[in-house]
């Protein structure tokens, strides 16, 4: 990805690089204090002779005078004034990265309003997965110069993209993981992968199959009884001295969700690499969280296995056990995800935590509740899940509070054992009858599911998101732990 530095006007001023800087639809140039007035009055004229309209993403290149000397300049739309947000600033910028990526090997902005979003956008809009192509060999732009307009403003300039390349690098290697093929992601390789963050303030424990045996995950395990390759569960602990708060983040894993004996129709499977996006935004997180100087203790919780059709493959009917005691009856096998997240949760929750945050692709109902743009939350502590929520709305990354319908806890209590994995009525609420399930496994813990089915995966490309992977809530997370 592209590599973004801060400079001082005087450097870019002096230079040759094309000088990018954005504009509203119905106020012209944004921000540019450094640029004359005059001049700022010209480019839009210029911009607007060329057909510019100053739309989102509206973006031209033409040659202008700042003032003092001729230029190159990119000028990119904001969209309306009233519009503006730090969202509309990180797309914008990140249709500045896209137009540019093609042509320009470097680039300087001007960057309006908030530094960190526009730095965000410019960065991500870089992003390819390119693991098994050649990369792009019409790709250029390798570095942006990010301006700083005052002597004063180099602090907050530089920590602002120094913050925003630590999050995109998170981000990416989320979308990596969600990205790669499902046979080159095999429970293990994600321990190993996980053990490699470990030193420092990190410590990393993997656990297998038999020691799983032994803490009585029987619910996860029961998924991972189909595949002859064994499931991996992985406990990251993040520990900075003089940490006050300690906040658990646990994350789905499944690596391939064929359905089990409850078989996928094939085209449901193609996308079923990113059914491990939630414990992918667990280890991104703890990627960097040491670089951040997160302050609170953090502890990730990571249940990977493949869910597949094997001859010793749960079967629909059979009864489980929990870390907990509770027996799960399971009647489709397809409903994986909340079985792997039982013992996750479990064992969490005796981690003597403060909170309890778990990060799953685990309904298609989400998705046809909310699209593709939004995250379906559930919880036990309102409060909780509004300071995430306000975090996610810094993130850009929406986030809407599902119920947890106390009548509806019936449909999932079973004739033979103390739940089932699906509710009695097939056709309504599948998202809320997912949350209520976990919540049998928080013990009462400060507790916020999030649903990321829809957001997780892109079906086409987006300013700074291709198809793919998209590192959902990587960000939001990450801004979430910076506040505490």
């Amino acid at each position: 990805m592209i590599q973004l530095k801060a400079a001082p006007w005087s450097a870019v001023r002096d230079s040759d690089l094309p000088l990018g800087i954005f504009a509203y639809e119905d106020a012209g140039v944004a921000g540019a204090s450094v640029v004359k007035p005059a001049a700022r009055r010209a480019l839009w004229e210029h911009a607007k002779a060329e057909g510019f309209k100053g739309g989102p993403g509206d973006a031209v290149s033409l040659h202008g005078s700042d003032g003092a000397r001729q230029r190159r300049w990119v000028l990119v739309g904001l969209g309306k004034r009233k519009d503006a947000s730090p969202e509309t600033i990180r797309r914008a910028a990140a249709s500045m990265g896209q137009f540019a990526r093609k042509r320009f090997k470097r680039l300087a902005a001007l960057l309006p309003g908030d530094a960190q979003a526009a730095a965000e956008g410019l960065i991500l809009s870089s992003y390819r997965f390119e693991e098994y192509k050649k990369p792009d060999p019409d790709a250029q732009l390798a570095e942006v110069q990010v301006v700083v307009e005052a002597p004063a403003q180099r602090a907050r300039v530089e920590s602002a993209v120094n913050r925003a390349a630590l999050y995109a690098e998170a981000v990416a290697f989320a979308r990596d993981l969600v990205n790669r093929g499902p046979s080159d992601k095999r429970p293990e390789s994600l321990g190993k992968a996980a053990k490699d963050m470990s030193g420092g303030t990190v410590t990393v424990q993997v656990i297998g199959r038999e020691e799983a045996e032994k803490l009585g995950m029987g619910s996860y395990l029961s998924v991972a009884r189909g595949s002859s390759v064994p499931p991996c569960f992985v406990h990251l602990t993040y520990r900075p001295k003089g940490a006050k708060r300690k906040i658990g983040l646990v994350g789905k894993g499944i690596t391939f969700d064929s359905g089990g004996l409850s078989l996928k129709p094939p085209q449901s499977m193609e996308e079923m690499k990113m059914d491990m996006a939630g414990a992918a935004l667990v280890l991104a997180v703890f990627k960097v969280l040491e670089r951040l100087k997160i302050k609170a203790e953090v502890q990730g919780f990571c249940a990977f296995t493949y869910n597949m059709p094997g001859p010793d493959a749960t079967k629909p009917g059979d009864v489980v056990r929990a870390m907990n005691g509770k027996t799960i009856e399971i009647l489709n096998t397809d409903a994986e995800g909340r079985l792997v997240l039982a013992d996750a949760l479990v064992y969490a929750s005796r981690q003597n935590l403060d909170a309890l945050l778990d990060f799953a692709t685990l309904t298609g109902a989400a998705l046809v509740a909310l699209g593709s743009n939004v995250t379906a939350a559930m919880t036990n502590d309102k409060a909780l899940l509004g300071r995430y929520g306000a975090a996610a709305k810094r993130a850009g990354e929406d986030v809407w509070e599902l119920p947890l319908v106390k009548e509806y806890k019936d449909r999932i209590k079973s004739a033979v054992a103390d739940l089932r994995n699906i509710s009695k009525v097939r056709v309504e609420a599948g998202t809320i009858i997912g949350g209520l399930f976990l919540q049998e496994f928080v013990d009462g813990r400060p507790w916020v599911h999030f649903d990321i089915a829809g957001p997780a995966w892109a079906n086409g490309d987006g300013p700074y998101c291709p198809e793919g992977g998209t590192g959902a809530l990587v960000r939001a997370t990450l801004e979430y732990l910076g506040g505490l």
